[in-house]
């Protein structure tokens, strides 16, 4: 099955002005959030990419762009079910402020039974059942179209993507606080048949070795390697 490259948005004017965006519209990347999306074009220059499925919210869009720019006929796929989480009431309200509501507590010990208030609100369960099922749904899309070594991006919001890795990871929801995530960096999930693996969680630096290789010599094609994977050769 394909191989997942999971790129958090640039830094955002939200971001640096300690905002909880949620789905507010206008929420653009900054000047730093532009040059990390220059750049992470250029990480990628090196891997035969199938397509680009992004949130529909503008931070995200902003920052596949220049990926788009430098890809003549590369596709652009917008999912909502990897936009950002609901936040209900707690929209566009300070972090700094949300910090002393009693929910915060909950989100960050035990986020399984978080719900955010007002109407819209959502849970954090019902956030990471809807991106891993979009997951699963472009994982087929893309393997039916491009064969089972193909690599996609999937551009997505900071919370999303950690849940994502906790469901590559088998980890417990309530475990996803101990994953970060910084702008424009970059976790990848290759999917088979019988688990995922891990490839980058939080990465920023090269991704040359995400090219695709051989398979190692025994076993079958989704088996891990004994003793731990050669790398790039």
């Amino acid at each position: 099955m394909p191989t997942a490259i999971l790129v958090r948005h640039g830094r955002s004017t939200a971001n640096t002005e300690g905002v909880l965006a949620g789905w507010s519209p206008g929420v653009a990347l900054d000047d730093t959030g532009r040059a990390q999306a220059t750049a992470l074009a250029a990480r990628l220059a090196v891997l035969p990419l199938a397509a680009v499925v992004s949130s529909p919210l503008q931070r995200c869009q902003e920052t596949v762009r220049p990926l788009l720019d430098t890809r003549s006929g590369l596709p652009l796929h917008t999912e909502d079910r990897i936009g950002e989480c609901h936040y209900g009431d707690w929209t566009g309200r300070k972090l700094a402020e949300l910090a002393d509501e009693p929910l915060w507590t909950t989100v960050q010990r035990h986020p399984s039974a978080a719900v955010f208030p007002g109407e819209g609100g959502e849970s954090l369960r019902a956030m990471q059942a809807r991106a891993v099922e979009a997951v699963r749904d472009w994982n087929a899309r893309i393997e039916a179209e491009h064969g089972p070594d193909a690599l996609y991006v999937l551009c997505s919001h900071g919370d999303i993507i950690k849940s994502l890795a906790a469901d590559a990871l088998g980890m417990h929801l309530d475990l996803f606080q101990r994953i970060s995530t910084d702008p424009c960096s970059v976790t990848v999930i290759r999917y088979t048949p019988h688990r995922p693996f891990l490839l980058r969680l939080g990465d920023t630096g090269d991704l040359g070795g995400l090219a695709p290789a051989p398979a190692p010599p025994g076993g079958a094609p989704d088996d891990a390697v004994v003793g731990g994977s050669t790398g790039a050769l």
